[in-house]
């Protein structure tokens, strides 16, 4: 595939690593690629970061027609530059176009692009323990006529940020609210597309838990209000005597990377794991006789996030003594070791850029 670069012509200086939060700081360049019906996609490019000119009838503004990916690459202790399962993440983004009706990259092309894009900005992935390169792709509709229909004309936009922690907090345990008023997805809806519209309808409730000093909330299913889903925009796990358990992928749970690579690393090292559906009721029976050992959530953005406290109709229980569970602890441990090259890779997780 051929792409063009253009090159900036006014470079930022590199930011200090102490100082990258999350999401504030992009590199210097970024990729676009469009698409139009009969043609495919075309004009694949790296130009220098800006504005995005759109249609005011584009298909994005009015009718939700976008999904993302995230992804990180990660800077090794021998100056080396990898990304972590990027094939998973193109294959997902696949998956979420078509329940857009958006459409879809060859994966190999796909695999091109984000490399060549990364190689191009490599120079911002920070070293600093903890940092990374977050990497955007995401894919809209720019049809320029109002009407419902599948995207006739597209866009692919990669964007990069040096990043530090997801989370103020950490690695340290987070305190989680339990929502039973408002729901993320339901099955048969968007619930396992990477889509923005899932994410802008989930707000409400986490700006409510946030007034109260939650840092996510963690979401029951859609019809009954009765099964644990995700946490924030999470999957979640919980060490229930012994056993882990992560609600199963029903439709309405976005089918995480992370989730997926804890399930094999868990199964590697002998821990019964279930994929099942899992009550509420069952949780706070758990968390009320001390059966609830653990409970983390897995994600690109924080990778693992232990949970030291949940809240539910009012009444908190602390988990693991609010503290970071051994289970926890080795699964961060092993996939950032993993990711920063400090550790063995014996799944062939992660992908060396030359």
């Amino acid at each position: 595939m051929r792409i063009s670069i253009t090159e900036t012509t006014h470079p930022s200086p590199k930011p200090d690593s102490s100082q990258l939060g999350f999401g504030r700081i992009f590199t210097d360049h970024m990729f676009l690629m469009d698409y139009t019906a009969g043609a495919g996609w075309h004009e694949a490019r790296i130009v220098p970061f800006g504005p995005l000119t759109l249609h005011p009838a584009a298909t994005v503004l009015h009718y939700g027609a976008e999904i993302f990916e995230g992804l990180k690459a990660y800077r090794r202790p021998d100056g080396a530059v990898q990304l972590f399962r990027p094939v998973e993440n193109i294959r997902r983004l696949n998956r979420s176009a078509e329940r857009l009706c958006l459409p879809r990259i060859d994966e190999t092309d796909a695999l091109e692009i984000l490399t060549a894009f990364v190689r191009h900005e490599q120079d911002w992935t920070p070293s600093a323990p903890g940092t990374s390169l977050y990497i955007r792709p995401f894919l809209f509709g720019t049809d320029e006529t109002l009407g419902v229909h599948a995207a006739k004309s597209a866009m692919l936009v990669i964007i990069a940020s040096p990043v530090g922690s997801y989370y103020k907090e950490g690695i340290n345990p987070v305190k989680i609210m339990i929502e039973d008023q408002d729901v993320r997805a339901v099955r048969g809806g968007t619930g396992y597309a990477k889509c923005g519209g899932n994410y802008a309808a989930s707000t409400r409730a986490s700006e409510r838990a946030e007034q109260q000093g939650y840092s996510q909330v963690l979401w029951l299913d859609g019809v009954e209000r009765r099964y644990i889903e995700e946490v924030g925009a999470m999957n979640v796990m919980f060490k229930i005597d012994g056993e882990i358990v992560t609600p199963a992928l029903t439709g309405s749970i976005l089918p995480g990377i992370t989730r997926m690579s804890c399930i094999e690393l868990l199964k590697k090292e002998g821990y019964p794991v279930s994929e099942r559906l899992l009550s509420v009721d069952e949780l706070a029976q758990a968390l009320e006789s001390g059966r609830l050992e653990e409970a983390w959530g897995c994600g690109t953005a924080a990778v693992i996030s232990p949970i030291g406290e949940l809240c539910y109709q009012g009444i908190k229980y602390p988990v693991s003594g609010g503290a970071i569970g051994p289970v926890t602890q080795y699964l961060y441990d092993t996939l950032t070791g993993i990711q920063w090259g400090t550790k063995p890779d014996p799944f062939h997780w992660t992908y060396l850029l030359d």
